[in-house]
This record gives structure tokens, C-alpha cells and sequence, in this order.
């Protein structure tokens, strides 16, 4: 049984999604930060329920009560909270769970912007069929259709394959400093995906992927390269890692 204080609980209740419960424990790993530094950004969150309602409104409404949403949005806002980054890039947006959250904490921090990716996949006809993605967009509904339209200042949003949307954003040379995989789940994407964000990401970058029970060793190498642990939100195949900072003299 959850306790009734615990920061962030009120917002994941009103979200409508018992996974996103956050793991403090988890921002903590990532960001060396202290649990009470991570509670206060969590309780945060406890003011946005009734965003968090609308959110969930938003799905239900495009016939997505039960929907597959990205199960720890509460974490990226706290991630953003803390690491202040000036760019935070992630590949797969579907409705805009994760979107919304990283925009709200940029709009928090005051500065900063996001840029989405995203190949979208259609829902066929008015119900989702038994062998159709959940992520798949209803109809009349476009990529980020849940994310409430005060929010979407500061957002760029890219449509189209990761392949060749992503090079794009990275040429532009502007350092990340948080990069979430959640688009196409094989080892081989991943790692290009990896490979292809590297040399731009800040001493100090957060690196998220999901759904990395599809992905085999790809995470796991890449964090042996570079010689930093990767952690596991509570059990589950989300993961995530904290870039090098550079050795002092």
C-alpha cells in the first residue's frame, strides 16, 4: 500500500496509471542527487493532477482507457528538474505521455527545448483491432494528440523514420543533455541510435531507453564502453545511464 504523502502519488493517480508510481530511488542512482532534492521535485508534480486528468481524458475519449502509456513520465520530469539540460531529444512519441512531462519541467526550469521524433503508426479503423499496436494513432488524431496545447511551446516535433530524422538533429551540433530511446525496440536501431547521439551528448547526459528486454546487449554495451553503470527503474526493462563527466587533471 502506497503512503498517502509520498510525493508525485496524487499526480500518477490522476494519470490514471499504476506504473507511473515513480522510483525516486531511481532519479537518485541517475542523478547523485539527494531523495529530499528528488521528493520536492516529485511533489512538484502533485500540482499538474489536473493536467494529469486531462491527459487521461485525452485517451479515453480516443478509445485508449487502457492505454500503453511510457511508464515513468514522473521520473523525466524529475530528470529535467535536476539536470537542467538546454536540449532533451527522444525518439518515439506516440500521444505525448513523455512529451508532456518533459516540456513541463523545461517550462519549470525556465529554459530549454525538446525535439520528438516520431514515425507513426495509424490505427486501421474506428476500434483498435486485436493485432494492432497500442500505440498506434487513432483516427483524426495526431502525433502527440494528449499533450495539452499550453505546453507545446518550445517543442519541436519531427515526423518520419528515426533514420533519417535523428542525423538531422545531430548535425545541428547543439549539445544533449537527455536522450530517451522509445521508437523502434531491436538491438540493431538502438545502437545506431546510440552511436548516432554520442558524440553530442554532455558530460554528465542522462541516456533512457525502454522496452530493452527487445533490444538484447545493446544498452549493456553501451555502458561498458563507457565505463559507467546502467540502472533498472524498479525492476522493469527501462533503463538508463549517466554519461562520464570528464577526468580532472
Amino acid at each position: 500500500m502506497q503512503r498517502a504523502g509520498r510525493p508525485g502519488l496524487s499526480a500518477a493517480r490522476a494519470l490514471g496509471d499504476r506504473r507511473a508510481v515513480p522510483d525516486p530511488r531511481w532519479i537518485a542512482r541517475l542523478t547523485g542527487r539527494s531523495a529530499e532534492e528528488v521528493g520536492r521535485w516529485l511533489g512538484e508534480m502533485d500540482r499538474y493532477t489536473e493536467m494529469e486528468g486531462r491527459i487521461r481524458r485525452t485517451h479515453r475519449d480516443g478509445g485508449r482507457s487502457s492505454y500503453a502509456q511510457f511508464r515513468a513520465p514522473l521520473e523525466l520530469y524529475a530528470l529535467v528538474r535536476a539536470l537542467q539540460p538546454e536540449l532533451v531529444v527522444e525518439a518515439g512519441v506516440s500521444s505525448g505521455v513523455s512529451s508532456a512531462h518533459f516540456l513541463l519541467a523545461l517550462r519549470a526550469n525556465g529554459h530549454g527545448r525538446l525535439v520528438s521524433i516520431d514515425l507513426p503508426t495509424r490505427q486501421r479503423g474506428p476500434r483498435l483491432a486485436p493485432d494492432e499496436s497500442p500505440v498506434a494513432l487513432p483516427p483524426g488524431r495526431p502525433t502527440g494528440w494528449a499533450v495539452p496545447p499550453e505546453l507545446h511551446d518550445g517543442w519541436e516535433l519531427r515526423l518520419g523514420p528515426s533514420q533519417r530524422e535523428l542525423p538531422k538533429v545531430a548535425r545541428q551540433g547543439e549539445p544533449i543533455g537527455i536522450f530517451l530511446h522509445d521508437d523502434l525496440h531491436t538491438p540493431s536501431h538502438l545502437t545506431w541510435e546510440l552511436r548516432t547521439v554520442e558524440p553530442f551528448l554532455v558530460p554528465g547526459a542522462v541516456v533512457l531507453a525502454d522496452n530493452t528486454a527487445w533490444t538484447g546487449a545493446a544498452f549493456p554495451r553501451f555502458a561498458a564502453r563507457h565505463g559507467v553503470p546502467y540502472v533498472r527503474r524498479r525492476g522493469s526493462d527501462l533503463v538508463g545511464l549517466r554519461m562520464p563527466a570528464p577526468r580532472k587533471e
